[in-house]
This record gives structure tokens, sequence and C-alpha cells, in this order.
């Protein structure tokens, strides 16, 4: 039996910074992973960040700043950077046009495990990869143990503690302890929203995406063997789509304008760049001569959206089938490139493209676990509605709603991909939002809070709350609020209640922490973080967290 403060099943970007929030509180903190690495999304699922156009001066807690200073300064020290590069204060070592600071999954795998590491060798983590949640125990309303399989040895073990934090990328640990959630669409009867459709159904579902790293060599030939899902995928073509799955054809969801991508050049719509270009890891030209010699690039793209199949299904289990038939559209988008994509030259293919193994950390290219943009979702003692963020569903009101109980923020437009509905892609404008404390609180469990992309959204609003700055902060808000509760004797219901702890919870956060509360920012981030190795204050008990108020 391994008996900590906080357990917290799944290292992704929600997990890590969970523990590293707790940790830096004084708490004891067992982190799980089901894979090999952390980083969830950004890594195991290689998804460059994908972030709000403010990032570089604020909009995101202060930890989640000195990560991405220390991936620039990963780049620096390790690589043949050329002169104009390493001076570049705004390096992207992609050039990747989806986010300003686009890289390789295993540096962010480097730079999360250096973060955690004085941790590690205090003894104050235990960190256990390969390790899955298979049962949860409760007695009432509270969770008792969560027990693991750790894959490695094929033995289980029991985890207890005083709180249980879920960041896995589906939310596995709601459906194992029998905890109130919901997945897919909601109905617009049930939340009022806009764009929520006529009816619930469970198992409409945001398309998932099997993503893999490629380079190119040109005059050469990688092409792969003839996908056996090849001449399903090559036929078909969704109702809602303007042309075939493989193909450059597409439709903006915003103007309704349909136009062609190209691959290595800019589609003939003015300002259209290049696919090859949207999630690039590595750029060529920002490296010494010689070095690499070919860009690499992420393909998540539109032909590789996938929906026939949601991922949880009826039995709320992953879906096997949806695994399978995401990949393999992934295989027959890779073969469609390779041996029938359309070239500006007149010629059909570029064979010159080459998987990249040791980019993904994989035996074929592929990443390790497809993108999954929604999972299970709590339901909360709140829940955040398209009326609370939407431009369109706000009616003119300014701003976004304001939260009292706001614990960090974020901003992205309302991105719903297409949905195993099937419903079309639906993309809205948004106001920079807040995140309630409310939406992290089940409705009846005492000792269970998700971390990462299972709060309590919509279907609709999840959409905006999933992206890697957000859920960063809702895991650091998570983290911080487990260890706030065993230093402090409360529950975490209590904090949400009573104005005064609320109101020293939020001073931990935003005085300690650096966790913006409120849209502008109210200071820059100027105040550089001094390292995980600076405690806040040891964990006393109710003596040590009186002086934090105010």
């Amino acid at each position: 039996m391994n008996r900590v403060d906080v357990v917290i099943a799944g290292a992704g970007l929600g997990g890590v910074a969970a523990a590293l929030a707790a940790l830096r509180i004084g708490a004891r903190v067992l982190l799980t992973e089901p894979t090999d690495w952390p980083g969830g999304q950004l890594t195991v699922q290689g998804v460059p960040l994908d972030e709000h156009p403010w990032i570089e001066s604020h909009g995101c807690t202060e930890t989640y700043a000195w990560f991405r200073r220390l991936v620039r300064g990963y780049y620096r020290e390790h690589y043949p950077l050329i002169a104009r590069a390493r001076a570049d204060l705004y390096l992207n070592p992609g050039l990747g046009n989806v986010s300003p600071l686009c890289h390789e999954p295993r540096v962010a795998v480097a730079v999360l495990e250096s973060m955690l590491a004085p941790f590690r060798g205090s003894g104050q983590l235990t960190l256990r990869y390969e390790c899955e949640a298979i049962a949860v125990e409760t007695a009432g309303d509270r969770i008792t143990a969560i027990r693991f399989l750790d894959k490695r040895t094929g033995k289980e073990f029991a985890a207890t503690g005083s709180y249980y934090l879920d960041a896995t990328e589906l939310g596995d640990l709601l459906p194992l302890g029998n905890v109130e959630h919901v997945i897919g669409s909601e109905s617009r009867d049930d939340t009022g929203e806009l764009h929520a459709l006529p009816v619930a159904n469970p198992g409409d579902q945001v398309a998932i995406a099997w993503g893999f790293a490629l380079d190119y060599r040109a005059g050469e030939s990688h092409v792969i063997d003839r996908p056996a899902e090849y001449d399903f995928w090559q036929a078909y073509r969704a109702a809602f789509r303007p042309a075939r799955q493989l193909s450059w054809h597409d439709q903006d969801p915003i103007s309704g304008e349909q136009f062609d991508h190209g691959l290595f050049e800019g589609a003939p719509s003015a300002g259209r760049e290049p696919l090859w270009n949207f999630r690039r890891l590595l750029c060529r030209d920002l490296f010494e001569p010689g070095f690499i010699e070919s860009d690499v690039t992420m393909v998540y793209w539109p032909q590789n959206d996938y929906w026939l199949r949601p991922i949880v299904d009826a039995n709320s289990s992953t879906s096997e089938e949806a695994l399978d038939g995401a990949k393999g559209l992934s295989r027959s988008l890779l073969y469609w490139l390779q041996t029938e994509a359309p070239r500006p030259d007149g010629k059909a293919g570029y064979p010159g493209l080459r998987l990249r193994p040791d980019i993904t950390g994989t035996s074929d290219g592929f990443v390790k676990h497809p993108y999954a943009r929604e999972g299970r979702r709590i339901v909360g003692e709140f829940r955040i509605l398209e009326q609370h963020v939407g431009v369109e569903a706000r009616s003119g009101v300014e701003g976004a709603q304001v939260f009292h109980d706001s614990i960090g923020i974020g901003s992205h437009r309302l991105d719903l991909h297409p949905s195993t509905g099937p419903r079309a892609y639906v993309d809205l404008a948004h106001w920079p939002f807040q995140i309630p404390l409310g939406a992290l609180l089940p409705v009846r469990l005492e000792n269970l809070l998700p971390a990462c992309k299972n709060i309590a959204t919509t279907h609709v609003t999840n959409s905006a709350y999933r992206f890697q700055p957000v859920e960063w902060n809702v895991g650091e808000a998570a983290g911080a609020l487990a260890a706030f509760c065993v230093g402090r004797g409360a529950q975490p219901r209590q904090v949400h209640r009573d104005r005064a702890l609320l109101g020293e919870f939020q001073s931990l956060l935003a005085d300690h922490l650096g966790v913006p509360l409120a849209w502008p920012a109210y200071r820059p981030y100027g105040r550089h973080f001094h390292g995980p190795w600076r405690k806040l204050y040891p964990m006393s008990g109710a003596a040590a967290l009186g002086n934090l108020g105010g």
C-alpha cells in the first residue's frame, strides 16, 4: 500500500502541473502514468502547443511560462542553432504556425522530468510510469484507494491518500469510481446553449486523430505498404465535407469559403499556409548547415480527423475499434500523400515523405496515443456553458462571465472539430475567460478532483477549455487545492462556500503560485520563478496556513 497526501492518476500536462503545485506547498505525491512519457497531449499524443496570441506576455500561470522558458533554453543549450535563432527571445524551433513554440515531444519530456526531478530526488514525489488505474475503492462519498496495474511487472498495487486527482486523458477514474459524469453532447433544453444539439447524444464525441511525424527526403522512396483500409478511405466522403476525406479540398468553418490546401506550397487562396508548416516541429533553416537534412512536421490535419466511432463506447470503455479506425485512416492518409496526392508540377505523390519513429518514441513513427480532444467530464457543482464565454451566446455583453470563485484564466475559440454524431466543424468566437472553482467540484464525491479536460464543461465549452495552457492551469489549481485542504484540515466544498477560505486559497494561487485569476493579467511575468525547490510553506497544519490570508 502506497500512502501519500495526494494520488494523481495521469501525468499529462494537468497531472504534472497538479503534482508541482502540491509538491511546492509541501504535500507528498504519487504521480502515475499509463505510458512511459509525461506530458499527455503535448508528448504522448504529439500535439504542439496551441495557445492564445498573448501567451508571450501574460495569460498563463508562472509555472507554465517557466516550462516554456525551459523548452527554449533546452534548444539553446543542446542544439546547434544559428546565431540569429539562438539570440531570438521568442525562439520557435519548428516555426510552426499553430503556436509560437512548436517543438519535439522528447524535448518536452526532458523538460517536464527536469521540473519534477528535485522532488523525486528528495523522496517527496513518487513517479511511476506504465501504471494504469484499474479500480477505485470507495466508502460512502469518499475514495479510499486506487488500484493500479504496473504494466512493466504485471503486478497490482494500491495507493491511498487524502485526495485523488483524475488527470487521465479520458477521465478514466470517473466510471471506475461511479462518479457522476457525462460524455458526448448535451441537449439544448438541458444547457440552453445556442450550438447544443436538440437531443443529447453520449455517442456524439469530437473526432480523434492519430498523429505521425514526417520529414521529407527528396529523390528517395519511403512509401509504406498499401494499408488494408485504403480503398475505403480513398472513396469515403462525409455528407458535411466538400470533398473526399483524402483530398486537398476543404472548407473554412467560419467563412464557408472552399479552397485547396497545399503540402509545401501555400494554398491558392490568399493567406493559406502550407499544411507542412502548420505543426512543424523542427525548421531546418534555424540550425547550422548539415545538422538536419529536412524539416520535421507532425501530421494533425483535417484529413486525419476520425469521426466514424466514438473513442468512449456505450459501456464507457475505450473503444478499440475507434483506435484501430483512427490509425487506419492516418496510415491511409500517409499512403495517399506518398503515392496519389496531386502536386503543383502535375505529378502525383511525394514518395520522399518519411516516418520518424525517433520523434514519436514509437517503433512506427505514429504517436503513442491518438489525440483525444474530448473525454468524460464530471457533473460538477457548477457547469460552464456557451453563454458564459461565447461572443454570440452572450448577445452583445462585453466580456466573458465573471466568476467570483476564479482559479485561473484561459482563452481559445470554441473549436469543435467534426464529431461522431456526425456533425460538421463548428468554430465560434469567444471572450477570454476565467476557470471557476465550482467546475472542479464533483456533485457528490468529497476527495476527488478533476485535473485536466474533465472539469464540468459541456460538449461545446470543452472545445475552448481543452487546450494546453488551460489544462495546465486546471491541474495546478487542483493540486494546490488538494494540498491546501490537507494542510488546512478543510474540504474542497468548504473552500468553495466559505468566502474567507476561498479568499485564502485564491491568495495562495495568485500571490504565491503565480496563477492569474482575471483578464487582463494583473501583473506581467517579470517576477521569475526561482525553481521547484522553493517551498511556499511547510505542511504543518492550520497555523502554517494562517499567515496566507489577506
